[in-house]
């Protein structure tokens, strides 16, 4: 009942120029990142989950990705997300006592503009306050 609409996306790390529905269907059934940019307002509100634990570059580098050689930054796909909803959130499930020791944790949150909270019920409340601001 919290959500009119509830639209779920996968990705590895960072979003990157593609994502995908179902997981076990990752590399057939992708879907581009642009086109989900198109398709969802910025009424929409983006609420990213994952642990952001990753190689920094990763987020800072084309062709950072563990998996495939992306042509750009997952940087730059994270800026184009949060420019596209200005209402998001990044819920991180590590423990926030460690996020220090993640450089990687540092870099998402600075590109997420301190909006990551942990999974907590004080992380989600102050989470859903931003997103309903």
């Amino acid at each position: 009942s919290e959500f009119k609409h509830l639209e779920y996306f996968y990705f590895h790390n960072c979003p990157y120029e593609a994502m995908w529905k179902d997981n076990s269907r990752r590399w057939s059934e992708k879907r581009p990142t642009v086109e989900i940019l198109r398709t969802y307002g910025s009424d929409y509100k983006a609420v990213f989950v994952g642990d952001a634990s990753m190689s920094p570059y990763e987020i800072v580098q084309p062709g950072g990705s563990v998996e495939y050689n992306n042509p750009e930054a997952g940087a730059v796909w994270l800026n184009r997300m949060i420019e596209q909803f200005p209402r998001f959130v990044w819920l991180n499930p590590e423990p926030e006592g460690l996020w220090q020791y993640r450089q990687s944790i540092t870099v998402i949150n600075q590109i997420m503009k301190n909006r990551m909270y942990p999974v907590t019920l004080a992380g989600l409340e102050e989470a859903m306050k931003v997103l309903t601001k």
